[in-house]
């Protein structure tokens, strides 16, 4: 009796039917499962960057938030409140009162200016001996203290330009911190259920490669905590010995130059740009002795972060310093601050991935096969 879908009754016929078949199948199915799985990153892609952030904080700071439960009596939710609420004084506190002071120093400004008794300082010596550009500032700066609107007129465009950047500047300083502060709200929501999703996630990464996922799921967490110790860490410390530095030196508002720096730092820009300006301004006005001592202790301060970041980022982990260093320079190149941990974090598994390749032995004649001493799970220590 011949087959109905082989009218020749031939067994390769009916095979190669059943092999389109399957064929045709796997691709519907493939097609209709990309096809969700790119309509639920279109959908999710808005949030992406928020839960970065989020699981970011959570595993840089879910050591505080373990011991903080443990001397809360295991009240785990409230030490995930506590810590939420910190995190939102420190990202939101600074800005608030940078935008109150902002607003209080204008209103100032309009109210002096109408009053007429706005008055300009004498403009430093050696601004004015500075060369090419000196003499030109010195004619503004005695235009605009004895007609003020007139020199303001005569810089009317470059002002109206810079106030426009001033603004979007603003305004995407305001949208990062509201970001930010979404992500600390979500990080606190993840402390709890945390360990679960620790685990979730290990199996997902167990399915993607095998025995060697758990293992890269440690180093990526070991790694988030080892920048977050690096950076926010050293940049802190920085800014603590500048901020001591300013104060010892009689230096004008040195807390805000110090949580500039302290900014700065942690964007990877670093406190140069701080430190520069305060030395030519302590040249230019204190005296020599002060300032060589003021430089003395704030250039090493500047350096020692080229010292002290590589040797706590790698601190723990098996992958060189110089990989660890390579993948936040280019995740921050790349991908601005949330590259800070993204880029060590691939850069780090894909070492591991091309080391284990690279050592992998051969299958032996009798089918065995050597195992590798490079497994990331037994290198990596357990986050």
């Amino acid at each position: 009796m011949t087959n109905p879908v082989d009218p020749n009754g031939s067994p390769a016929a009916a095979g190669e039917a059943a092999l389109q078949r399957i064929v045709t199948d796997s691709a519907i199915r493939l097609g209709i499962l990309g096809l969700l799985v790119y309509w639920s990153l279109t959908l999710i892609a808005p949030f992406i960057t928020l839960v970065i952030w989020a699981v970011v904080l959570t595993v840089a700071l879910y050591p505080v938030f373990a011991w903080l439960s443990r001397i809360l009596g295991g009240r785990e939710k409230l030490a995930a409140f506590l810590i939420t609420v910190v995190m939102l004084i420190i990202v939101v506190g600074p800005v608030a009162l940078l935008i109150a002071g902002l607003v209080e120093w204008l209103a100032g400004l309009v109210q002096t200016m109408r009053n007429g008794s706005f008055t300009l300082p004498t403009l430093p010596e050696a601004i004015a001996n500075l060369p090419m550009v000196g003499t030109r500032i010195a004619g503004f700066w005695q235009l605009a203290t004895t007609n003020l609107a007139a020199a303001l007129a005569s810089i009317g465009p470059e002002l109206v330009g810079a106030g426009r950047s001033v603004l979007g500047s603003l305004a995407g300083l305001g949208g990062s911190v509201l970001a930010f502060a979404a992500s600390a709200i979500i990080a606190g929501v993840l402390f709890v259920p945390g360990p679960r999703l620790a685990r979730a996630a290990r199996r997902f990464a167990t399915r993607v490669v095998a025995e060697r996922g758990e293992g890269f799921i440690d180093m990526a967490g070991a790694t988030i905590r080892n920048v977050s110790r690096g950076v926010i860490g050293v940049s802190l410390l920085q800014a603590i010995l500048i901020g001591i530095g300013l104060m010892a030196a009689g230096v004008p508002a040195a807390g805000p130059l110090a949580i500039a720096a302290l900014v700065l730092g942690i964007v990877q820009i670093g406190p140069g740009v701080v430190v520069i300006g305060v030395l030519i301004w302590s040249w230019s006005t204190q005296d020599p002795l002060t300032a060589g001592l003021l430089t003395a202790w704030l250039v090493p301060v500047t350096l020692v972060d080229n010292v002290l970041k590589p040797m706590v980022m790698a601190q723990g982990l098996r992958v060189p310093m110089l990989v660890i260093l390579v993948g936040v320079l280019g995740g921050t190149l790349s991908y601005g601050l949330i590259g800070l941990f993204l880029g060590p974090i691939v850069l780090s598994v894909f070492y591991d991935l091309l080391v284990v390749w690279m050592e992998s032995q051969p299958t032996h004649t009798d089918g065995t096969r050597t195992a590798s001493k490079l497994d990331p799970g037994k290198r990596q220590e357990r986050a």
